[in-house]
């Protein structure tokens, strides 16, 4: 598997160029085609007026959200323009709940899906539902870029999380064209369970698998020593030097991560490194 075609969805002025920075360093590497979806959203309420508003006051709205998206895509465009890659960009107006629809129209005709962290300073709401629908909509995995990472798509030292979970070893398969080329992967297993067909030999059958797709990887074992798995899986990221996190996304429910909090929730909020996700 390659990845020939990324997808990207651009709906802030000031997150375009980094993340079109990532999606088009990977496809000169790749030889691939990059989509973006430059989007003005609409965030007005669906389906009733606000009180005392006029239908004219929600047509500024949709013009005010028109008006945006084509500043996106002209933006987008000045950024493609230099590069020597195949891409397209195309506008449109969605409202922030149906967004999902749009993005995963287009995602799932992609191979991955390159966006920005949804959480953080000045970070619009619209951001979490555009990830989370190219997630489960759409299928595809995606690669969340967190602030001031320079473009690197060629990783050299990957961090690899294992809990034997479909999400995880959706997430594996999905990131071999990333591990295959990499010179070390590490396969990170916290608190192995004491009782199961893998407790004599935890990551084992996974190193295996990856082995023989040509990943040079090692089995890490750790102790949860830290509150969260998000916070052990971090730590161990900074002490290998890794240059991206691949983990599996939303073992939970997604309104039990909302609520509760969970190692998807916690690694969006607060990675400093890109991180290759799939459900």
């Amino acid at each position: 598997m390659a990845y020939k075609s990324i997808f990207s969805v651009l709906t802030d002025e000031a997150l375009i160029k980094p993340t079109l920075d990532h999606a088009i360093a990977l496809a000169t590497r790749l030889d691939a085609h990059v989509d973006a979806l430059c989007l003005g959203v609409d965030r007005s309420q669906t389906g009733y007026y606000y009180a005392g508003a006029s239908a004219a006051v929600l047509q500024e709205t949709i013009s005010r959200a028109q008006t945006e998206a084509e500043a996106i895509e002209a933006a987008a465009r000045a950024v493609f323009g230099p590069s020597e890659i195949r891409w397209s960009a195309e506008s449109g107006v969605a409202q922030l709940a149906d967004l999902a629809r749009h993005v995963a129209t287009r995602a799932r005709f992609s191979d991955l899906a390159v966006l920005p962290q949804p959480y953080g300073t000045d970070r619009g709401a619209e951001l979490e539902p555009i990830v989370e629908a190219a997630l489960f909509e759409g299928g595809v995995p995606v690669l969340v870029l967190p602030n001031d990472v320079a473009p690197n798509p060629a990783p050299k030292r990957i961090l690899l999380g294992w809990n034997e979970s479909s999400e995880a070893l959706a997430a594996a398969r999905a990131a071999l064209p990333f591990l295959t080329q990499a010179e070390a992967v590490h396969v990170v297993v916290i608190d192995p369970p004491t009782h199961g067909p893998s407790r004599s030999d935890p990551g084992g059958m996974l190193s295996q698998y990856l082995s023989r797709h040509g990943v040079r990887c090692e089995i890490d074992v750790l102790s949860k020593t830290l509150p969260r798995i998000s916070d052990v899986i971090s730590r161990h990221a900074a002490d290998i030097d890794a240059d991206m996190i691949v983990m599996g996304a939303y073992g939970h429910s997604r309104f039990r991560e909302a609520i509760l909090g969970g190692a998807t929730r916690y690694m969006l909020e607060q990675a400093k490194l890109p991180v290759l996700m799939a459900h």
